[in-house]
């Protein structure tokens, strides 16, 4: 530690004498009068010589303090050598039975004592650990939990480095069967310490079958049929056949035999179910136990599909046959959420809806029409305000039209056409177009348009201008309104047959075109969620053994959030037994958390009270179990002998580990030492104020007590 000055020093000696002349002008001398003498300023002379010096060293100090000097210090901190136990504490490792691995426990706490006793810091790490590290002495490794439903290696080894980042940490023992099912394999990744590995488990391959995954799909419609494909992997088995079940609320839907004939041998079966019910569906694969399995955990999987009656019902309204109309049901039908129902009013048997029907969408396809056929069957809908994409064409109506869509006005003669290309409105912002995609407009044949003057209403958007020729117009050929009552769009042209097949021509694919007309009709047909209450869960599927969290949202009259509104869920299972739960949500925290629900199918119902009207929200999830620590338990110790030979380390059985104690002591290592340099102002030492401030007091209490005034 040494003071280092920001100015010269000789200005110690101005400070000093400041300290002196002003001690000096307090307690100089009186003149010699009778009865004063020996006395110096009214006090005796060692009082007053000692008042004077207090004086002085506090001046003094106070200049001293104005030159702001720096105090600069060095500290030096030793850190031993460290090594970090991380323990696989998953369910794979005590597979191979209680009674080994118990063994092999005790034998890990010693070797952590005996590396402890020889100067080694040593800290425990496990799977699923929320912390930096566990100090040595807090954790009984014989009592350890084998529990953790899935095992990553790499995102374990990782976290240590990151978390001791900067530190003497020179080796990580990793204590593990080698088995991983979660992210990459750790022999690919970087690390700066060596990897000691012990190998647990059991690495005789067992005789057993399992069934290693189920593809599905995670949607299905109400009605249709879909597809459940299991795969199985047996070994052992050879010449036996096994049993496949399909199930479903405990009702067997269909079964299917396997062969093994190999000793190794890998199936696939598919069952076809239909889906006959609305909302989460729990299935059941499940292969029928054989005698002599190792393990029958890994036998089933359950299946969750969300079965839906979703499909947004479009009606196709047409006055005539049209190739556009072809077009039109192209691109709809690339999308399975649509259901589209087409109706020409001419030339066609059956061209009225039926009238019960309710559509989320109707495009209008030169309607209204100059012959007025369609003009009735149109305003049923549009007083609706049921969303609308009005396509023009030669034979519509622009006076009906006008009067008919929030979108644009076209003033203009009936029957006079311009010949037009797209250009696209790069200020548009709605949807996330590729502008340099959409340039292939360019090269598309024109439309027909209306020849006239456009003129957009208020809240309408341009998607695509007018081009004539070679001249960019402000005339719209392609906008929109969503803030009206009824969103609407307006394609005012005919020819899109057109361009889906020039741009197949140019490009073998039909993808810009339809991606364009598809996003206008997805914004314009999506539904508002106008609920005051909100809730739901941050996922739709959850693993068993995590927190099931539900966010929630409540809002006013005016759609401001409030909070602070006592919340009623209630959860039921597929059993029907219901949990319920009040919570209050607020400001700083509108989640709420649920802990260990078991695996299964939910629904949930929210209600809330607001301005005395009780809001409501539900839905639904799932709670899964993967099971993946059951899919293989046979120790991969390969894996292990890899990452240490990658790392500088080595391999050791249970039975090795006072060889490991050994190696990691008789190595070299090197305590670390840490200087940090510190400069602070003395100015700011708190101490030095008090003692400044006792001195005065001292002067002052010794000058008020003798007199001294």
């Amino acid at each position: 530690m040494n003071v280092i000055f920001q100015s010269s020093p000789w200005w110690i000696l101005v400070c000093l004498l400041v300290g002196a002349v002003y001690a000096l002008a307090m307690y100089q001398p009186l003149p010699r009068l009778a009865g004063n003498e020996g006395t110096i300023g009214g006090f005796d002379k060692r009082m007053t010589y000692g008042l004077a010096a207090l004086r002085f060293v506090v001046v003094s100090l106070l200049c001293f303090l104005l030159l702001n000097p720096l105090i600069r210090s060095l500290r030096t901190l030793t850190e031993k050598p460290t090594v970090v136990l991380a323990i696989d504490n998953s369910e794979s490792v005590a597979a191979a039975g209680r009674p080994a691995l118990s063994q092999s426990l005790e034998k890990l706490q010693q070797l952590r004592n005996g590396l402890t006793e020889r100067g080694l810091e040593v800290a425990v790490r496990r799977l699923g650990d929320t912390i930096s590290n566990t100090p040595s002495g807090e954790l009984d490794l014989t009592q350890i939990a084998f529990s953790q439903r899935t095992t990553d290696l790499s995102g374990l080894l990782s976290g240590i480095r990151s978390d001791y980042e900067g530190r003497n940490l020179t080796d990580v023992i990793l204590v593990s069967d080698g088995i991983f099912n979660q992210g990459v394999s750790p022999t690919f990744g970087q690390y700066p310490f060596a990897v000691q590995t012990i190998g647990l488990g059991d690495t005789t391959a067992k005789r057993d079958i399992q069934l290693k995954g189920i593809v599905a799909n995670r949607i299905a419609y109400l009605g249709n049929q879909f597809p459940i494909q299991a795969e199985i992997v047996s070994s052992g088995f050879q010449g036996r056949s096994g049993t496949v079940v399909l199930r479903q609320n405990g009702k067997e839907l269909a079964r299917q035999s396997v062969s093994f004939n190999q000793a190794e041998t890998f199936n696939q079966l598919t069952f076809q179910t239909t889906a006959t019910q609305k909302g989460v569906q729990h299935y059941v694969v499940d292969v029928l136990p054989q005698p002599g399995e190792f393990s029958t955990r890994n036998n089933r999987q359950d299946v969750y599909i969300d079965v839906i009656d979703g499909k947004e019902k479009v009606l196709l309204l047409a006055l005539t046959p049209h190739p556009d109309i072809k077009a039109l049901r192209s691109i709809l039908e690339k999308n399975q959420n649509y259901e589209l129902d087409i109706r020409i009013l001419t030339g066609s048997t059956d061209p009225t809806p039926p009238a019960d029907k309710v559509y989320d969408l109707v495009i209008l396809h030169q309607i209204p029409d100059n012959g007025g056929v369609g003009n009735a069957l149109a305003q049923k809908y549009l007083a609706k305000n049921t969303p609308v994409l009005f396509v023009l064409g030669n034979q519509s109506s622009l006076g009906p039209f006008n009067t008919s869509n929030p979108v644009m006005q076209i003033a203009g003669a009936p029957n006079q056409n311009d010949k037009v290309l797209g250009v696209f409105n790069a200020d548009f912002k709605q949807l996330n177009f590729d502008p340099a995609r959409l340039e292939l407009l360019s090269k598309l044949p024109p439309m027909l348009a209306p020849y006239g003057d456009f003129r957009l209403q208020p809240g309408s958007e341009v998607v695509l201008y007018q081009q004539v020729g070679s001249v960019r117009t402000t005339k719209p050929l392609l906008a929109l309104n969503v803030t009206s009552p009824r969103k609407t769009a307006v394609l005012a042209g005919e020819g899109l047959w057109q361009w889906r097949l020039e741009e197949y021509a140019l490009t073998d694919k039909q993808e810009v075109v339809d991606e364009l007309i598809q996003k206008v009709i997805q914004l314009i047909s999506v539904k508002e969620d106008r609920r005051k209450l909100r809730v739901y869960p941050i996922r739709n599927e959850f693993i068993a053994g995590e927190k099931v969290i539900f966010e929630t949202e409540l809002y006013n009259d005016i759609f401001e959030r409030v909070y602070d509104r006592p919340v009623r869920l209630e959860i039921s299972d597929e059993k029907g037994i219901t949990r319920s739960f009040t919570y209050t949500p607020t400001a700083a925290n509108s989640r709420f958390e649920i802990s260990r629900l078991p695996d299964g199918a939910y629904r949930f119902r929210a209600s809330v009270n607001v301005n005395n009207r009780n809001e409501q929200s539900s839905g639904q999830f799932v709670v899964r179990d993967l099971q993946l620590e059951a899919v293989n338990t046979t120790a991969d110790h390969g894996l292990l002998r890899q990452l240490s030979q990658q790392t500088g380390g080595q391999f050791y059985s249970p039975a090795r580990l006072d060889e490991l104690v050994n190696n990691l002591v008789d190595r070299p290592r090197q305590a670390r030492l840490t200087s940090t340099e510190e400069m602070n102002e003395i100015i700011n030492w708190r101490w030095l104020f008090f003692v400044i401030l006792t001195l005065a007091s001292i002067e002052w209490g010794l000058r008020k007590f003798y007199g001294g005034y």
